[in-house]
């Protein structure tokens, strides 16, 4: 006899990861892309373009691992003052925290008794964690991972940033700013589509969204590259 799991697993299990990862494909792969079109785009020689494109990306991915890190440590630290104060609520006026955990549940329609009883039975189960999760919105799922958010962003950035420099190095001169322009639309759909769908979010609306803004991103840069050009 097989025994099914009734343990469900759900999209919000990804959020740590998930958005630190997402934002580090879209971004690197856009800034270096926006960069190699700008630079072509200033007649600057191949070789410029090559070296400007990878130092953008080495440090593209260093800048959103500090950012993910320190932003996301914030959080962290945020989340262990609140449980800090709440553990020493518990401790101090117990029967207080009791009632607020109870008004808590009469708040999201359990009945009064009922609601009493189940705040003294989490309560007496872990009582930290029972306020952590109903009262602060704390919970394993949510939970600030610093760490885990630079990883992730970095990693995603370089990966994301290596594709229009591929572009670049494998095409002619001439067509650079197409081809780069034109193969970033179509990696950047593909990146919102997997968001999407990772995410359990609809897809069309997440591609035409960034397919949007990478485009505008990509022709200001180039317009920018144009303007002040080595030959302007």
């Amino acid at each position: 006899m097989v025994i099914k799991s009734n343990i469900e697993r759900h999209r919000t299990d990804r959020i740590g990861w998930l958005r630190a990862a997402v934002l580090g494909a879209n971004d690197g792969l856009l800034s270096v892309a926006s960069l190699v079109v700008g630079i072509s785009a200033a007649h600057a020689p191949r070789s410029v373009i090559l070296v400007s494109g990878v130092a953008g990306l080495i440090a593209g991915a260093m800048s959103m691992a500090a950012g993910e890190y320190v932003s996301v440590s914030s959080q962290a630290d945020t989340e262990r003052a609140d449980l800090a104060r709440e553990r020493r609520e518990l401790e101090e006026g117990p029967e207080e925290e009791l009632e607020e955990l109870a008004s808590i549940y009469r708040g999201r329609g359990l009945d009064p008794d009922l609601a009493v009883q189940v705040a003294r039975q989490l309560t007496a189960h872990d009582a930290l964690a029972a306020h952590a999760r109903d009262e602060l919105g704390i919970s394993h799922i949510t939970t600030a991972r610093p760490v885990q958010a630079a990883l992730a962003s970095a990693a995603s950035f370089a990966i994301g940033g290596i594709l229009p420099l591929l572009v670049a190095l494998l095409t002619p001169g001439a067509w650079v700013i197409s081809l780069v322009f034109g193969a970033t639309l179509v990696f950047l759909a593909g990146f919102g589509a997997a968001g999407a769908f990772i995410g359990g979010a609809p897809m069309t609306r997440a591609i035409i969204r960034i397919v949007f803004w990478g485009a505008i991103s990509m022709a200001v840069t180039a317009a920018a590259g144009a303007l002040f050009g080595v030959n302007g």
